[in-house]
């Protein structure tokens, strides 16, 4: 079996974390470089990974999510917000930064970033939001596969209370909203979510050649 099939058998939505197991520094700092090379559209990278370390702090956020302990007991837990708004402004920056990276002159790519602003001044502020909302689900997919290959557990999760969260993480709601969360770690032996088998459509059903 190829060994991405596997990382991806192996992985499930834990429900008990062993609190007394952490995550080593060394893995920490890949998973946060894969998510700094999360594709987005246009590059912009709309997003910003709060890492709550505060073990007060999150005892205060299970409130918010619900009762839901993966967010105290896990290693680490990973807040995942996306831009609420996007302009000149931030394309303006990805151009100065893409002919940085680049070694060109900002000649060379202002007519890309005209082409993105003109795009974007099309969209209402909801059509925004929803773009950028949709940039955090492209990241969560790639801190899953992440984890799984390191073999550290993850928790994809949508219930919780934004509004709660913004308030104890001091977000500025103006310029970005919690969208997702993820408790990483490692599984708690009691957990026996774990040894259930995986239940998935088959390929059969889900694809269709045309």
């Amino acid at each position: 079996m190829h060994k991405i099939i596997q990382d991806l058998n192996w992985r499930y939505a834990t429900k008990k974390f062993d609190s007394s197991k952490k995550i080593s520094p060394e893995d920490f700092d890949i998973i946060k470089e894969s998510l700094r090379l999360v594709p987005s559209s246009y590059g912009l990278q709309p997003l910003k990974f709060i890492i709550v370390e505060s073990q007060y702090t999150r005892e205060d956020l299970a409130s918010a999510t619900y009762g839901q302990l993966q967010v105290v007991e896990a290693s680490h837990l990973i807040v995942i917000c996306c831009a609420t708004n996007i302009g000149e402004k931030e394309v303006d920056c990805h151009i100065e930064n893409l002919a940085n990276t680049r070694d060109l002159a900002l000649e060379e790519v202002s007519g890309y970033g005209r082409f993105m602003k003109q795009t974007i001044s099309k969209m209402s502020a909801e059509e925004k939001l929803s773009w950028n909302c949709k940039q955090a689900y492209i990241a969560l997919g790639q801190l899953l596969h992440t984890c799984a290959n390191l073999r550290i557990d993850a928790t994809p999760m949508e219930g919780f209370d934004p509004k709660a969260y913004a308030e104890i993480l001091g977000i500025n709601t103006e310029e970005y909203s919690p969208i997702l969360l993820c408790p990483i770690g490692y599984r708690d032996e009691e957990d026996a979510t774990q040894h259930l088998k995986k239940v998935r459509k088959s390929q059969s059903v889900i694809f269709e050649v045309k």
